[in-house]
């Protein structure tokens, strides 16, 4: 699987764009010229220079040091929504398509409930009623999305069901635990990934957009969406505020969606 990521090179391209805005994200103290909070009114929308590589906002902040140190909350938390989401998706999916029966339908119904609300108008009310906050961003988008992977897992489980070697497992007597961990999870895990993979850029332009709309990352901390935010304010005398968070958000978004696309075929049932 890997030698064929590594061959396809719109894979290796945003495979590589996406680790590395990890590790600068990681070492931002280290590469990162200024201070992402120091502020200077003396020095508010200064251009670009050696002191300040993208120039500075409205209140004299390094762009480049504030777009760094967004990197933290644009792509970190949003991986540990991702995961948490995963987690709860998997347990829920693989319960409901190995058990099947009365808890298969009860856990099924929850789920028809939960998706048949518009995603994020619900992240919106369960915010809204939370209150202001990456916290409860991160509770809400966990809360909303979970039901979609406990659907497609759950397919995946059903799938998987009638195999030999899981009929097999059953009639010697294995336990559930067992064919779970042995047999289902490794089976589906490829698919999880892709779907993963593939939401990554959904669950980065959530947190970002409650950021821009004031109900996420709060101020002064930096994000990419809450650098919009404040960019928007002076879009028409200084627009170039919004070109940095902007693109920074597009090529990271685009790097994850193809970079799924990229899995997708490599882990393709019938590819293999």
């Amino acid at each position: 699987m890997i030698k064929k990521l590594m061959r396809d090179k719109i894979a290796l391209i945003t495979l590589i764009i996406i680790l590395s805005t990890m590790l600068i994200g990681i070492f931002a103290e280290e590469i990162a010229p200024n201070d992402p909070n120091k502020t200077s009114i003396t020095q508010k929308y200064a251009q670009r220079s050696q002191e300040f590589p993208l120039g500075t906002d409205h209140l004299g902040r390094c762009i480049l040091s504030r777009l760094i140190y967004g990197i933290r909350p644009t792509i970190f938390l949003s991986m540990f929504t991702m995961l948490c989401t995963i987690i709860l998706g998997t347990i829920v999916g693989v319960t409901a398509g190995y058990t099947r029966g009365i808890v298969d339908e009860a856990i099924m119904r929850i789920v028809d409930v939960m998706l048949s609300f518009p995603s994020q108008v619900m992240i919106l009310a369960v915010v809204g009623m939370m209150g202001v906050g990456i916290r409860n961003v991160i509770i809400a988008s966990i809360a909303i999305k979970w039901a979609w992977y406990a659907r497609m897992i759950r397919s995946s489980v059903i799938k998987y069901n009638d195999r030999n070697y899981i009929l097999y497992s059953k009639a010697i007597g294995a336990s559930k635990g067992f064919i779970i961990t042995r047999h289902m999870l490794p089976n589906i895990l490829s698919e999880v990934i892709v779907l993963a993979t593939l939401d990554m850029g959904w669950v980065i332009l959530s947190i970002s957009t409650l950021s821009f709309l004031g109900l996420g990352v709060q101020a002064p901390t930096a994000e990419w969406g809450a650098m919009l935010s404040e960019a928007k304010n002076v879009i028409t005398s200084h627009p170039k505020q919004m070109l940095a968070p902007g693109f920074a958000i597009l090529i990271l978004v685009s790097s994850f969606n193809m970079l799924g696309d990229s899995l997708r075929d490599v882990l393709d049932p019938k590819e293999v």
